[in-house]
């Protein structure tokens, strides 16, 4: 009798644990998950986007002009700074300025030059054209001429300098030359800031012959009697 109920027990016990196997799913034996089970679908490739068309710009009256030309405005009168940004706006970018007096001098502050005119002119030119502005100081009265932005170069024979600035008279020569500068105006003061003097003397006279001789020349300040 006793070996009957524990053979019982035992059958009982079996048969727990197999039920208890039969329904744990998360092994290999059992259902897939629904995370095994789920289909990759491969990614899809981004649709391109159409090219835009050439851009064309037009005109007040309706005319369409051709991409990469555009009308520059006439800038002369205004301040530096706002005639750059107007040139831009108009689609130029190329742009670059001077000291139309002659004096050589580097557009620091935009702001404190006004343009005297410019290259080209006002007008249609292609876009990618350089526009020049020939500018002075904004309490400087524009030259009837501009000077120019560079000097010529002297060559073999030593150009007439006086009245022009100290730098233009430099830029002029050769870079090997031998130069010395003395203030004319007898106070022996230090010349530092060469675009703010003009030439009153110079050695050799103008017309001699340039052979790689030293040049000296003695000069005050512009608004300064020599």
């Amino acid at each position: 009798m006793k070996s009957r109920v524990t053979a019982a027990l035992a059958v009982t016990a079996l048969c727990a644990l197999t039920a208890c196997e039969g329904n744990d799913t998360s092994g290999t034996s059992g259902k897939p998950s629904a995370v095994a089970s789920a289909t990759t679908r491969p990614a899809t490739a981004p649709t391109a986007t159409p090219t835009a068309p050439e851009a064309t710009a037009t005109t007040g009256g309706g005319e369409t002009r051709k991409a990469g030309t555009a009308a520059l405005p006439d800038m002369t009168g205004k301040g530096l700074q706002s005639a750059q940004d107007q040139a831009q706006a108009a689609g130029f970018y190329a742009l670059s300025s001077h000291d139309a007096s002659g004096r050589g001098r580097t557009q620091v502050f935009d702001r404190n030059w006004k343009v005297c005119s410019q290259s080209p002119k006002a007008g249609e030119h292609s876009t990618d054209t350089t526009v020049d502005f020939a500018t002075v100081k904004l309490e400087e009265t524009c030259p009837a001429k501009d000077a120019g932005a560079e000097p010529k170069a002297a060559g073999s024979t030593m150009p007439d300098f006086k009245g022009k600035s100290v730098n233009v008279a430099r830029k002029a020569l050769d870079s090997s030359t031998s130069i010395t500068v003395k203030d004319a105006s007898g106070q022996d003061r230090f010349i530092i800031v060469e675009s703010n003097w003009q030439v009153c003397g110079q050695k050799p006279a103008a017309g001699a012959k340039l052979d790689g001789q030293p040049v000296s020349f003695t000069a005050v300040k512009f608004g300064e009697s020599c």
